[in-house]
């Protein structure tokens, strides 16, 4: 297994801040108090992150590029062998880091959008995750998604 190294992004201070909080999976409304500023503003730090970030428009691939590229702090790993994931589950991950939506995921997996929701809400509770954002870090936590899974969608 190759690993293809991608250039390291530089965020601006309340960029990488707005971002990480949003990866430890507290909500745009949380990370704007804890920084005391405005959640409007909060979200004008997040755009421009995206837009860093190889312009992606999810939150989830917001985190899963930042992991990448370095742009915010790598959270520390878990035990791998703690946690069990059906495919099904584990099938969705790199999908949630690349931004896809319900309907994306069922088309790419050809599997219907139903099954693929369920199996998004068990992934979230079996992961601990409050959202997307925050899964992508218990991902990488427990290293179901490497940066193998992420850089070839990056090229």
């Amino acid at each position: 297994m190759t690993t293809t190294t991608i250039a390291k992004v530089v965020l601006a201070r309340r960029e990488q801040q707005v971002l990480q909080g949003l990866a430890a999976g507290k909500t745009l409304a949380e990370v704007a108090l804890d920084l005391k500023i405005r959640e409007g503003t909060a979200n004008g730090y997040l755009k421009l992150a995206r837009n860093k970030l190889r312009g992606v428009s999810d939150t989830a691939a917001a985190v899963a590029v930042g992991y990448i590229t370095e742009a915010i702090d790598r959270p520390p790993l878990l035990n791998p062998e703690a946690l069990f994931l059906p495919r099904e589950q584990r099938d969705l991950i790199p999908l949630i880091a690349r931004g896809m939506t319900a309907s994306q995921m069922a088309t790419e997996l050809n599997r219907p959008v139903a099954e693929v929701r369920a199996d998004g809400r068990d992934l979230l509770l079996a992961l601990q995750a409050r959202n997307r954002a925050h899964l992508i870090t218990r991902a990488w936590q427990f290293r179901i998604l490497t940066a193998d899974q992420v850089t070839p969608w990056l090229r």
